[in-house]
């Protein structure tokens, strides 16, 4: 029997290694989600992007990274709203996507639980300390490839698994017509109230926000059952010093320009709480 010379050998193996990464790494199931192909989901999260930060302008007003994962976790898309990669943080842009990898990772069918909605869990003493700890990042896959493609359609993370959790805003889970968790969104770029409001906008633009029937704790303790994984404004100062008390045990502090109550000083809140004001879908 003829033995295979190096050359086949060498793609046999490449073939091998190859063909699980590219079934792990099918992003089908979240673009039919959100009603585009594979080949246009860069596209459609770069518009919903850009369209959530023009819209929202609490914070700092700066210009944000955005990525996409499936429910496997794995990155599908990565934006950016500003001229060009440097336009905003260079370090937000890790972030964004271990902030989706943690909302994709702590959602559920009939829970919803944003980044925003661990600060508080995961201080000493709180429900979830030592959450933050877990699932590191990827470093190798986060890192890698020219700086260049970072935010464009083949940007080195598409595909991987990046992992990380993140405990502050930006992070959401997306839930399809059904209800049902199809992955996560992670924004980052200003302070992490705006990158919350922001997510919550992107969310939306990316038809992706169908909470009806979704538990939550801001469903919980903020009565906002339309919002189950909305920010919750409930910590007090500790009198022993240190982090705050929240009351419910899932609050989040407050940023810049937003006031104690909630309310923004420079967003489009026009007098109304702060974030509930800022979703496209909210009422009075």
């Amino acid at each position: 029997m003829k033995k295979p010379g190096r050359s086949a050998l060498f793609m046999a193996i490449l073939s091998g290694f190859g063909a699980p990464a590219m079934a792990e790494t099918g992003c089908s199931a979240l673009a039919s989600a959100i009603g585009t192909s594979v080949g246009r989901l860069h596209a459609r999260l770069q518009s919903a992007l850009d369209n959530a930060v023009a819209d929202e302008s609490s914070g700092l007003d700066f210009d944000m990274w955005g990525t996409l994962v499936n429910r496997d976790g794995i990155v599908c898309a990565v934006a950016f709203s500003g001229n060009n990669r440097g336009s905003q943080w260079p370090g937000s842009r890790v972030i964004s996507a271990q902030k989706a990898s943690a909302a994709n990772a702590f959602s559920l069918n009939g829970l919803a639980l944003s980044t925003a909605n661990l600060f508080s869990a995961v201080q000493p003493g709180g429900s979830l300390f030592g959450l933050q700890e877990s699932n590191p990042v990827d470093t190798g896959a986060a890192y890698q490839g020219p700086a260049r493609n970072f935010g464009r359609k083949n940007d080195p993370m598409v595909g991987e698994r990046i992992g990380g959790i993140n405990v502050f805003g930006g992070g959401l889970g997306l839930y399809d017509e059904d209800g049902r968790v199809v992955g996560g969104v992670g924004v980052s770029g200003d302070t992490s109230c705006a990158d919350h409001a922001i997510g919550y906008r992107l969310r939306e633009n990316l038809g992706l926000a169908n909470l009806s029937g979704v538990g939550g704790v801001a469903a919980l303790f903020n009565s906002d059952p339309m919002h189950p994984d909305n920010i919750i404004f409930d910590i007090t100062a500790n009198p022993d010093g240190g982090t705050g008390n929240s009351a419910s045990g899932f609050g989040h502090p407050t940023c810049l320009n937003v006031d104690a109550d909630g309310d923004a000083d420079n967003s489009n809140a026009e007098g109304d709480d702060y974030v509930k004001s800022a979703l496209p879908d909210a009422t009075d």
